[in-house]
């Protein structure tokens, strides 16, 4: 897997400035709440990573986008709104992350072989970026996937995630459709990614029942069978 990642553009480095002004529409948005809530993060959101560092990383969380209310607001993925509450429950009962969550960054809590970014760092309004905005975000997520050399398995939250790692690794969508789900094996010629998906643990996936509790947990019971092995 190192061998395959390594082939990854790193031109870019893995966290977008805190002023990136790739997206004018987000660039936007973002002076808009930083006028707003100057108390808030207000930035790109760096990747949460454990403490060890990301040599440690076995496992890749993809997002959508910061939330306006939470990630953006708080500056840690997933955190201050309701997407966090089921996701780090999830990683916490399967022994990827230790501790208590919070919708505070400050909590403590921390994450045990695993990391989780976004595939576009910004806010966008609505929480839809444009697919502009997902290709400029690219090269920063590209260098993101370089930067963990022990790197086994991603779990993508929703088809933009799935996307956007498909893409960013040279793999046709066609080739590995988007379903909850589904275990995608990305293949390179020197090496073998997992991918897995999941419907996004959204507010609105989870009321509409799109996305129970069970079946979100069944995703990291297969990553965590997968990794034991």
């Amino acid at each position: 897997m190192t061998r395959l990642l390594s082939k990854l553009p790193t031109t870019c480095p893995p966290e977008p400035p805190r002023d990136c002004p790739q997206c004018p529409r987000l660039v936007a948005f973002r002076e808009k709440h930083r006028t707003l809530e100057p108390g808030w993060h207000n930035a790109p959101v760096p990747s949460f990573l454990p403490t060890s560092g990301p040599g440690d990383v076995r496992l890749l969380i993809v997002g959508l986008a910061p939330g306006l209310r939470g990630a953006n607001r708080t500056g840690r993925p997933f955190t201050g709104d309701y997407a966090g509450d089921l996701l780090y429950e999830t990683l916490i009962d399967f022994g990827f992350a230790r501790g208590t969550f919070r919708a505070d960054p400050q909590d403590g809590l921390t994450l045990t072989g695993a990391a989780i970014t976004n595939a576009v760092r910004c806010v966008p309004p609505e929480n839809k970026p444009t697919g502009d905005e997902i290709k400029q975000c690219r090269p920063f997520f590209s260098a993101t996937l370089a930067r963990f050399p022990t790197l086994e398995a991603v779990v993508a939250l929703g088809r933009i995630a799935h996307e956007q790692v498909l893409r960013t690794l040279g793999t046709p969508l066609a080739r590995a459709p988007f379903a909850h789900g589904a275990v995608h094996p990305i293949s390179g010629s020197r090496g073998t990614l997992r991918l897995y998906d999941s419907y996004h643990c959204s507010r609105y996936n989870t009321n509409t029942g799109r996305l129970t509790r069970d079946m979100f947990r069944s995703v990291f019971q297969q990553v965590s069978d997968d990794l034991a092995r």
